[in-house]
């Protein structure tokens, strides 16, 4: 793990360009979700009649497949020896996806194209992040996974922007704005097939069922400790959505909500490629207990207040604590895994990571019913303290 600063050779390294093309095919693909994301929840309750209790099935039925799919690719593309058809895949349902959110007319067809979306984001997910392992040099893989979450979250607040735009110059129409996250969604898909070229495999590099029992021994008690490390920061921060009902606590209109993603994805994007190049010479851990020290910040002021500067002063910390980890856990597990596991390293990272995300939200709206949304806030920045505090003590 870094610890100090790197010769002016190794800092001087510039990113392949592979990488830059998969950053701008993240971004295209989360232009192209967000347009339709951002408008899913109203057009299945305003326009197709679905109860809100069928929103949830749905969608928890769509992320609780992408989870157990991103474990099998990972493993899979360690197996095969191989990450960009399988990055490919997903990124091509992803795309299949959209033209299905426009065609919809009952609850049925808009479950299939959430859950062909879901195993497409599940299917790339491992198998991008260990291709752009293999890709970067190890001396800018920090900056290599800060590029593309900086590129990716550009794409997370151009697409709720764009179809805030396209509803008021199009008279509300929703499927028409669905229509347009058509064209984003096949231009990542194309940028792909003729802007990546994966690495040749290493001469003799071992292969094999990557979750047989001596292959999981050598992920190592380095690899585990980051996976729980993940598990334990997400449990502090939970989903995203809660910000969006503090601010609508503090009476933002309806109409105006979004900007609450917006403003976290910015500062989130402007933060991810600076935050990832710092990670190349700096201690990890160090850098992580300062964007857990920025979330205990954060949940202080949204804890505080539900509008002015308490809100968006939060909202701002939240993006900011977001830029310095989310890419920084990433180049961890990469650092932590054997190469030729590393497929399913990100697989089993991720998994844990997003099943505790569930946990977390499941746990925060329950503190949000019984005790206001206050105790929610400082629930998150006492785990958050309760991290920093496991990173304090770990030695090595």
């Amino acid at each position: 793990m870094p610890t100090g600063p790197l010769p002016a050779a190794a800092s001087a390294a510039r990113l392949p360009a592979g990488i830059w093309v998969l950053g701008f095919v993240s971004l295209l693909m989360d232009v192209s979700s967000e347009l339709i994301h951002s408008l899913l929840p109203v057009f299945m309750v305003t326009t197709l009649g679905i109860s809100m209790l069928a929103v949830g099935l749905i969608e928890g039925a769509a992320e609780a497949t992408a989870l157990i799919v991103k474990v099998f690719s990972g493993v899979l593309s360690d197996y095969w020896g191989k990450r960009k058809p399988l990055t490919l895949l997903g990124y091509g349902l992803g795309a299949i996806s959209k033209p299905l959110f426009a065609l919809a007319a009952t609850s049925g067809l808009v479950l299939t194209a959430r859950l062909i979306d879901r195993v497409g984001k599940g299917i790339r997910g491992a198998p991008r992040d260990a291709l752009i392992a293999d890709i970067a040099p190890p001396e800018v893989r920090g900056a290599a996974f800060g590029l593309r979450q900086s590129l990716d979250t550009v794409g997370a607040f151009i697409g709720p922007l764009l179809a805030i735009g396209l509803m008021l110059l199009w008279a509300n129409d929703i499927r028409a704005v669905f229509w347009v996250a058509v064209i984003p969604g096949f231009l990542a898909v194309a940028l792909l097939v003729v802007g990546v070229h994966e690495p040749a495999r290493p001469a003799g590099e071992r292969r094999g069922n990557p979750i047989r029992r001596e292959n999981l021994r050598r992920l190592g008690r380095g690899y585990w400790w980051v996976v729980g490390v993940g598990a334990v920061f997400t449990l502090a921060r939970f989903s995203e959505a809660f910000l969006v009902l503090r601010a609508q606590q503090g009476g933002l209109a309806l109409a105006w909500t979004p900007l609450v993603l917006v403003v976290m994805s910015v500062v989130y994007s402007v933060g991810a490629y600076p935050f990832g190049k710092l990670s190349d010479k700096v201690s990890h851990r160090a850098l992580l207990a300062w964007g857990l020290a920025v979330l205990i910040a954060a949940d202080v002021l949204l804890a505080m207040g539900n509008a002015g500067l308490w809100l968006w002063g939060g909202i701002a910390l939240w993006g900011l604590h977001m830029a310095m980890t989310q890419g920084l856990l990433a180049t961890m597990v990469a650092d932590a895994a054997p190469a030729d596991l590393r497929g399913t390293a990100f697989g089993f990272f991720n998994l844990v990571s997003g099943l505790a995300m569930l946990l977390a939200s499941g746990a925060a709206g329950f503190l949000w019913d019984q005790w206001g949304a206050p105790v929610t806030f400082m629930a998150g920045g006492v785990l958050a303290a309760l991290a920093l505090a496991g990173l304090a003590l770990r030695r090595n």
